[in-house]
């Protein structure tokens, strides 16, 4: 006569029996489901991160306008005549470097608007805008070379 543990055990307290080779781990079926719900995840949230992306360029390519602008007209103001070139914002201390456009990845390629009238006779024409070289329009349909 063979004693099953179970059964001495009091109430429904029951011994687990170790799982056997074959029900371990995961099931064709389940590693299917699993992996087409990551697919349709992915489908959703890859065009947003990429959104996401060309927005944060847009974004910093606006502030490095700003930024090169304001130095434009504090190297104006300071020297009584406009800047012949980028460049010299950078050798007079108003900016560290010259910024990289966002969109092109290249700090070559900023247009840049010269003044049309002096501030004296004697002075060369300076910079009066600087405007972005990218080609192709922002996420909102506006030119980058408006910005």
């Amino acid at each position: 006569m063979k004693l099953k543990l179970n059964n001495l055990l009091p109430g429904n307290a029951r011994v687990r029996q170790p799982r056997l080779r074959s029900q371990r781990g995961f099931t064709f079926l389940e590693l299917l489901i699993v992996m087409t719900i990551l697919a349709i995840l992915a489908t959703v949230a890859i065009p947003t991160y990429l959104k996401n992306i060309q927005r944060a360029r847009e974004t910093r390519l606006i502030h490095d306008l700003w930024v090169m602008r304001e130095a434009i007209d504090k190297y104006t103001v300071d020297k009584e005549k406009a800047p012949p070139s980028l460049q010299d914002l950078v050798s007079a201390g108003y900016l560290r470097a010259l910024p990289e456009d966002a969109i092109t990845k290249s700090s070559e390629t900023w247009q840049i608007e010269m003044e049309s009238e002096k501030l004296s006779p004697d002075a060369p024409a300076g910079i009066r805008n600087v405007k972005s070289g990218a080609e192709g329009t922002d996420s909102n349909g506006k030119p980058y070379s408006e910005y």
